[in-house]
């Protein structure tokens, strides 16, 4: 059941073409593309072409390896099972409401048709044109309301059996990944743990670090000596002596001259 919708979504996503790469992808991971091609018997870029349409709506996701030998990159895809029934839920439910709006108007409104023609046109349109085909010219007739009310009223009921059909089937893949989730945490926490015991050397036991009380320390009170006051000497009084001040020989020699000369010309006079 599962696969049918799966291929359903493809069809009208792509192609029909297309659809068989479902079967290839489904409950497998990483798949080579280069199987991929052989198994649909189309060219890798064809294939990739498929591939590239379905990841860009969501639907594969992939990795890339190098190849040692050839030195290019080859890609391995898996198929996203939850995101593409989650698209084709949305789709139906879209569907849905076209089909339940179109039933309400069938139910409220009347509508003509035109043997000649195959058209159908509303009351309104009908009336514009006085109940006469615009193309040609012959008269409208009422159209039957209730076999298209059963018409839509059945494609309803197989779209809501489809859409409960699909939300189950989104239910149990939705479990499934969160139980791969749930392994991921618990392999991660158990890879911690032995990092951890890895770590503590086997046979010692981590060294106790002993507590030591810290003795108070004694305080010495401080007694204040009595500081002694500077005792003042007294200013001893510098008496400079007033020293002659030194005559010049020259001079004294010359007033020794001048009196000599004076002396000579008193005697001359008397």
């Amino acid at each position: 059941m599962q696969i049918k919708f799966l291929k359903s979504i493809v069809e009208e996503l792509i192609n029909k073409p297309a659809a068989p790469i479902v079967g290839l992808l489904v409950g497998k991971k990483d798949i080579n593309e280069f199987l991929i091609a052989k198994k649909l018997e189309l060219t890798i870029n064809q294939t990739r072409n498929i591939l590239y349409k379905l990841s860009d709506h969501g639907l594969v996701s992939f990795i890339r390896k190098k190849d040692k030998r050839k030195g290019w990159y080859i890609y391995f895809w898996t198929l996203n099972v939850y995101q593409a029934l989650n698209l084709l839920e949305k789709k139906l439910k879209e569907e849905l409401e076209q089909l339940e709006s179109q039933l309400k108007n069938r139910k409220e409104k009347r509508h003509y048709f035109c043997n000649t023609c195959s058209i159908e046109v509303t009351e309104e349109v009908a009336l514009l044109n006085n109940f006469t085909c615009s193309e040609c010219e012959e008269i409208y007739k009422l159209s039957d309301n209730m076999q298209f009310i059963n018409q839509l009223e059945k494609k309803i009921a197989k779209i809501k059996k489809e859409i409960r059909l699909v939300s189950f089937e989104k239910e149990k893949e939705e479990e499934k990944l969160e139980k791969k989730k749930a392994k991921k945490i618990k392999k991660a926490e158990e890879e911690r743990k032995a990092k951890r015991k890895r770590g503590k050397k086997p046979g010692k036991k981590p060294k106790e670090k002993k507590i030591v009380k810290k003795k108070p320390k004694k305080v010495k009170k401080s007694v204040k000596k009595p500081k002694k006051k500077p005792v003042k000497k007294p200013k001893e009084k510098i008496i400079k002596k007033k020293g002659k001040k030194p005559v010049k020989k020259s001079k004294k020699k010359i007033v020794k001259k001048v009196s000599k000369l004076l002396g000579k010309f008193k005697k001359k006079e008397s």
